[in-house]
C-alpha cells in the first residue's frame, strides 16, 4: 500500500474517531430525572381512567412512555413513602414510619426527629449509589416530609429544602438552573412539589373545575383541609354534603392542573437542552389523597387504593413508542429498575424488583406490601396479590379486612368472614413478610407523633395496645 494512502487512511480514522467521542459518545452517557408529584392519586389523571382533561403536559410524556397502571406504595404518606422509593427498603426495615421519635437517652422521655442514618446507618440510597458512581446529584424539593433532616438528602450534592410545603414554582425554576449548569455532566436529578398536597394552595384559585353556583362555606383554603382533616381522624370520617365534597374534588382537579403546567414547562426545557436522547426521566407519586371514598379525607390513616396506587412512568432514552404494562408492581421498584437501565448494580438489600424487562412484555407482577404508622394514630399492615386480593390487618385491634379487586376495585365489602380461608392465607402471608423484617410483634403503641406544628403540644404519652 502506497505511504500516501495509509497516511490519508489514518487521518480518516483519526477523525473518525473523534466524530465518536466527541458527539457520539456521550449520548451513551445516560442520565436519570425522577420528577415527583406529592400526594397525586392515580385515579384522578386521565391516563388512569379519570374523565376530565386535566393533565395534557403529562398525558404528552405518557404517551411516549413505559406507563405502570398497577404501582401499589410501601406507604400511605410522604415521610415513610419516599424513604422507600430512595432505599428500595420498606417502612418497618429504614425504620423512618413517623417524623418523630422517642428519644430515652436522656433523663425524661422526649421526641426527636426520625433520621435514617441513626435508625438504619446501613441504609443506602438512590443518590448515594450513583454519587458513588461519579454522578453530579441534586434535589430540589418541597421540604415538609421530604426534609433532610430526616435523612432524604442522603448522597445528594445539593438538596433544596428551604420552602415548607413548596410548590413547583419553587423547584422548577431552581432546577432548570442547576441543569444549565449540569446538563453535559453525568448527573441525577430530583424535582419534587406538593401542588396538589391539602397544604398547599395556589396564590389564588379560579375554581375552574367547581361547579357553579357552589353554596357552600369553603373555599379551598390550606386551614380549612387541616381542620377537615383532624375531624376525620378524631370522629373516623365526615359528615359533608355531595356539594362540599365534589367542591374539594373540583380544588384537587385545579391544584393537579396548575402542577400539570409546571411541569410541561420543565420538559419543555429539558428538550430544549438536547438531553432528552440520553436520559431516563422518571415519574412518579409517592402516594394518593383520599376525597371521601372511604368517608375521610387526606392520607396516611388507610392503606386504601386511594392513598396506595400512584403514578409511575419510565421514559426511555429516545423511546418513541409508549406502552402501558398492567402488572402489579411497587414504587420501590423505581430504584433497582433505573440502576439496571443505568448499568449500575443495586444494593443487595433492596428489596424492590428490577421491572425493566417489562419493556418487552416480559411479565414482572409481584406482590406488594405496605405499611402506615401514621402520627401513631394507626399501625395498618397489607398485602396486595398479583391476582387481584387484598388484605389489611389494623395491628392494634387485630381488625382485618379482604377485598377482591377484581371485582371490587373500591375496597367497599369486606370478605375477610365469607372468604375466610383466602384471608388467612394472606394473613399468615404477611406476617411471614413482618417476621422477616423482625417487624411481627409491635407494640402497636397509640398516642401522637406531630406531623404538624400545631400537634402534640405538649407531648402526649401514648398509650395503647402492645
Amino acid at each position: 500500500m502506497k505511504p500516501k494512502l495509509i497516511t490519508t487512511l489514518l487521518v480518516g480514522i483519526a477523525i473518525i474517531s473523534a466524530i465518536y467521542f466527541v458527539a457520539i459518545k456521550p449520548k451513551q452517557q445516560r442520565n436519570l430525572i425522577v420528577f415527583a408529584f406529592d400526594g397525586l392519586q392515580a385515579k384522578h389523571l386521565p391516563a388512569y381512567g379519570y374523565d376530565k382533561d386535566i393533565t395534557p403536559n403529562l398525558d404528552k410524556f405518557l404517551g411516549d412512555s413505559y406507563l405502570y397502571r398497577n404501582t401499589v406504595s410501601p406507604a400511605s404518606w410522604t415521610v415513610p413513602s419516599f424513604m422507600s422509593i430512595f432505599t428500595s427498603l420498606y417502612p418497618s426495615e429504614h425504620k423512618v414510619v413517623n417524623k418523630m421519635v422517642e428519644d430515652v437517652t436522656g433523663a425524661t422521655t422526649s421526641l426527636v426527629k426520625a433520621n435514617l442514618k441513626n435508625l438504619s446507618p446501613n441504609a443506602v440510597t438512590l443518590a448515594q449509589i450513583l454519587k458513588q458512581n461519579g454522578y453530579a446529584t441534586a434535589g430540589f424539593t418541597g421540604d415538609a416530609g421530604i426534609s433532610a433532616a430526616f435523612g432524604h438528602a442522603q448522597g445528594f450534592d445539593t438538596y433544596y429544602d428551604k420552602t415548607t410545603f413548596g410548590g413547583l414554582d419553587t423547584s422548577v425554576p431552581m432546577a432548570k438552573d442547576w441543569l444549565s449548569k449540569n446538563k453535559d455532566n453525568k448527573f441525577f436529578l430530583f424535582v419534587h412539589g406538593y401542588d396538589v398536597h391539602g397544604q398547599y394552595a395556589p396564590k389564588e384559585y379560579d375554581y375552574r373545575y367547581v361547579q357553579k353556583p357552589y353554596n357552600g362555606i369553603y373555599t379551598g383554603s390550606t386551614k380549612e383541609q387541616g381542620i377537615l382533616r383532624e375531624q376525620s381522624l378524631a370522629n373516623h370520617g365526615l359528615s359533608l354534603s355531595a356539594e362540599d365534597k365534589a367542591f374539594w374534588r373540583a380544588i384537587y382537579d385545579e391544584k393537579i392542573s396548575r402542577a400539570d403546567a409546571e411541569f410541561g414547562d420543565f420538559m419543555k426545557y429539558v428538550d430544549s437542552l438536547g438531553i432528552s436522547d440520553n436520559t431516563i426521566i422518571a415519574v412518579i407519586s409517592d402516594h394518593g389523597t383520599e376525597f371521601f371514598e372511604h368517608n375521610g379525607i387526606d392520607h396516611g390513616h388507610t392503606l386504601y387504593g386511594e392513598l396506595l396506587n400512584t403514578l409511575f412512568a419510565i421514559h426511555a432514552p429516545g423511546q418513541t413508542q409508549p406502552k402501558t404494562i398492567t402488572d402489579l408492581v411497587s414504587t420501590l421498584d423505581l430504584a433497582p429498575t433505573v440502576l439496571s437501565m443505568l448499568k449500575i448494580a443495586p444494593v443487595e438489600a433492596m428489596k424492590g424488583v428490577d421491572i425493566s424487562p417489562s419493556f418487552s412484555g416480559t411479565p414482572v407482577a409481584h406482590d406488594v406490601y405496605s405499611e402506615t404508622d401514621y402520627r401513631l394514630y394507626t399501625h395498618k399492615r397489607s398485602i396486595t396479590t398479583v391476582d387481584g386480593w387484598k388484605f389489611i390487618e389494623t395491628m392494634e385491634t387485630g381488625k382485618k379486612e379482604l377485598y377482591n379487586l377484581n371485582t371490587d376495585p373500591n375496597e367497599q365489602t369486606n370478605l375477610s368472614v365469607k372468604e375466610g380461608k383466602i384471608a388467612y392465607e394472606l394473613e399468615q402471608k404477611l406476617f411471614a413478610h413482618l417476621k422477616a423484617m423482625n417487624a411481627d410483634k409491635g407494640p402497636w403503641i397509640l398516642g401522637c407523633s406531630p406531623v404538624y406544628a400545631d400537634q402534640c403540644l405538649p407531648i402526649t404519652k401514648p398509650t395503647g395496645k402492645k
